[in-house]
């Protein structure tokens, strides 16, 4: 009877997962009917929530959508976004940038538990749904961290499942073209439901495990007559440039394939939107390029000029207040009450430079150009490095050798005649022999200065008049 139920209860969640999975599929078929003159092609990408980099990825998305109109695609643009993603993000992305929103719930990921799993990749099975967008012919799924270089819609003529190996193994998931279908949407909500093998738990690993024979089939040539293909292909990198590839030569240099698209596989906080990408990762500066010309930096500029007229008004008040701030005394007290009060003063100096050089890097905002954004660090440190100068009474320069190296830096890995990778990774590596030495001798001479500071007794605020001593007292 116990197992007679269990089964009944297996039998009856399939049976309201396929009911469930049939009605979403039902009702985003039916939006994606609606209207005339839709085309029969589509770019599409997903779009969850859940993340610390939720807005980042939203504008990403923007920047990729806004790129493919302005190369002019015969295609819809369409965003699968699940049902929490702001109203107003889906409002802008269909009144502004004339994208398709198709509103999904999120699938659940039955791989939450498994020893290797990423929590940021939670919601990326929401890919799934491109197989249920059953009114065009052909799909490419796009993940928001690709940048097209010129179009590609011949990707249309494509089979069933199509997608680019970077690795030399496993094909990657950022671009892979396919066939909607509802019996194969289904079956993947099937194999979720039984847990099917999957190495990484996210989209790539699911993807990679439902086609297997993908390495062994051919190459992806668009037929000259306009044709579509079946089956399944193999497509050439040039439809997925690992930006990794463009490092070490400092230009592409990939045979097979249209160079079209560029995508940036890297660590999370290293995505070409970031300002501080560039000049680390010199392609920051194409994407950069591509947001400055289809949607510009309106939301960010404010905040960019707040903080400007802040960090000045910061440089000017403490070079105003300086006479005030040396205005100290300190009362004379037996060394061994006062040893660890000294203690204290040189690790709050040495805290406040170090919150000098960090506080605005986080002060920024993230999608911001990377010349405002390293212009505005610069300006934002050199102001809070100003107030340690004056409150501990530092020497400048030994306090600023850090912004001097700093702004070196960037200099060093913008120089834009290196002959390749390798050259610009050295010149870095003697830039920063050459300037540790430096940094060393201003960290003496902070210490030094303090410690000055210290013998003479000159550095704790006077509130209204210093009290004598009794040794003082006893001279008279």
């Amino acid at each position: 009877m116990e197992l007679g139920s269990r089964g009944r209860r297996g039998g009856l969640s399939r049976w309201a997962a396929a009911v469930v999975a049939m009605v979403v599929v039902a009702a985003m078929a039916a939006e994606a009917a609606e209207g005339e003159g839709r085309r029969r092609h589509a770019y599409a990408a997903m779009m969850y929530m859940g993340t610390p980099r939720d807005y980042e990825f939203y504008v990403a998305t923007r920047v990729m959508m806004r790129s493919l109109a302005n190369l002019g695609v015969d295609a819809d643009r369409v965003v699968i976004a699940s049902v929490d993603v702001p109203i107003r993000w889906v409002q802008t992305l269909k009144e502004e940038d004339g994208v398709k929103v198709v509103s999904v719930a999120n699938l659940k990921n039955p791989y939450e538990n498994q020893g290797n799993f990423n929590a940021r990749f939670k919601l990326t099975l929401n890919k799934l749904y491109a197989w249920s967008l059953v009114a065009y012919d052909r799909v490419v799924m796009l993940d928001s961290d690709n940048l097209f270089i010129q179009k590609t819609d011949e990707l249309f003529q494509c089979g069933q499942f199509c997608a680019v190996f970077i690795n030399p193994c496993i094909f990657h998931t950022g671009l892979f073209v396919l066939q909607p279908s509802m019996d194969v949407f289904k079956n993947m909500l099937h194999e979720l439901e039984i847990v099917r093998e999957n190495p990484d738990g996210a989209d790539q690993g699911f993807l990679t495990s439902y086609f297997p024979e993908l390495l062994d089939q051919p190459m992806f040539h668009p037929p000259a007559n306009g044709t579509k293909l079946d089956g399944t292909y193999r497509l050439p990198l040039g439809y997925q440039m690992d930006a990794s590839y463009y490092y070490l030569k400092l230009r592409w240099s990939i045979p097979c394939g249209p160079n079209s698209v560029i995508t940036f596989p890297s660590a999370p906080w290293f995505k070409p939107w970031y300002w501080w990408s560039w000049p680390v990762l010199p392609l920051g500066l194409s994407w950069h390029e591509q947001r400055r010309k289809h949607l510009g930096y309106g939301s960010e500029l404010p905040v960019i000029l707040i903080q400007s007229m802040l960090y000045m008004g910061v440089i000017a008040v403490t070079r105003l207040a300086r006479p005030s701030l040396s205005k100290l005394c300190y009362n004379r007290r037996p060394e061994k009450d006062t040893a660890f009060l000294h203690s204290m003063l040189k690790v709050a100096a040495l805290w406040s430079m170090l919150a000098a050089y960090t506080v605005p890097f986080f002060l920024i905002p993230r999608t911001v150009h990377p010349l405002l954004g390293w212009s505005l660090y610069l300006l934002g440190s050199s102001a809070l490095a100003s107030i340690v100068i004056n409150v501990f009474l530092l020497p400048p320069l030994a306090v600023l050798t850090a912004w001097l190296e700093i702004a070196g830096a960037l200099f060093v890995l913008a120089f834009p005649w290196y002959s390749n990778g390798v050259i610009r990774a050295l010149a870095l590596f003697a830039y920063s022999v050459c300037a540790a030495p430096f940094l060393w001798a201003s960290l003496a001479k902070i210490m030094a200065s303090l410690q000055i500071l210290i013998e003479r007794e000159a550095f704790f605020p006077r509130l209204g008049e210093c009290t004598q001593t009794p040794e003082f007292n006893k001279l008279y």
